[in-house]
């Protein structure tokens, strides 16, 4: 088979994927006569091809997939006029928390936000597939450690942890938020998985009882790891027994 015909089988296995497809599964389509790398450029040549398009071809964390740029929204919005659903500032900061400090319990997220965390919003996050408990704490009550899925990177748009926006100042930090809810509220919502919202019967903080919001600024600023290897020294814990984490398929 020549590379065009192996880039018109790629292209068409991929504009009808429901998923994205990793580069083991585009293997099977040719009975496993073209290497990792021959794809890989096959895949960059596809990605030079789309260039100047409403659709591109990306890679995220679980394959590569096309998707229309961000650009198009606007004018795609306009097909479906209903309004994708809004998250709360609590939710929002939560998710952020959880994504820049990962592997973190519950206890950390309300210590980093100075407030309560509604149990809701953990349970939307998991039922939605963006964050999941990984492990507990050797500590007492051994709580759960949350830490976010490839499902959330697939949805942000994004491959890996490293490519999430920096948030080295306030600016940036608003910025970050705005980013995130922009990309996961194009996201469509898995089979089951519901669209996040806000608790029924609580407010739209997010917050249990009548304490007041610290500064939203100020929590995400903690929420910022000082140095990326803070992940992967929690990461470190997990694996030699100072937390101990279940196993994911």
């Amino acid at each position: 088979m020549n590379t065009t015909d192996a880039k018109r089988v790629l292209e068409t296995a991929l504009i009808c994927a429901q998923q994205p497809l990793p580069v083991r599964d585009m293997g099977v389509l040719f009975n496993g006569a073209l290497t990792a790398d021959t794809l890989k450029l096959l895949l960059d040549e596809l990605q030079n091809d789309w260039s100047g398009r409403g659709v591109e071809l990306v890679h995220v964390a679980t394959g590569w997939r096309f998707q229309s740029r961000p650009e198009m929204r606007e004018f795609l919005d306009r097909l479906h006029p209903e309004k994708p659903p809004r998250y709360t500032r609590a939710t929002l900061e939560t998710l952020a928390i959880i994504a820049y400090r990962q592997p973190v319990t519950r206890g950390d997220m309300e210590d980093i936000r100075g407030v309560t965390i509604n149990s809701m919003i953990l349970k939307q996050l998991e039922d939605r597939g963006w964050v999941e408990v990984i492990g507990h704490r050797e500590t007492v009550g051994r709580p759960g450690l949350y830490a976010t899925t490839r499902q959330f990177l697939d949805d942000l748009g994004v491959e890996s942890l490293d490519q999430l926006p920096a948030m080295d100042n306030t600016a940036a930090q608003a910025s970050m938020l705005e980013q995130i809810e922009f990309g996961l509220a194009g996201a469509p919502a898995g089979e089951g998985a519901p669209a996040l919202q806000a608790p029924a019967q609580v407010p739209d903080d997010g917050m249990t009882g009548t304490e007041a919001p610290t500064d939203s600024e100020a929590a995400l600023a903690a929420a910022s790891p000082a140095d990326p290897a803070d992940f992967d020294s929690s990461q470190e814990a997990l694996a030699t027994g100072q937390a101990s984490a279940d196993p994911h398929a």
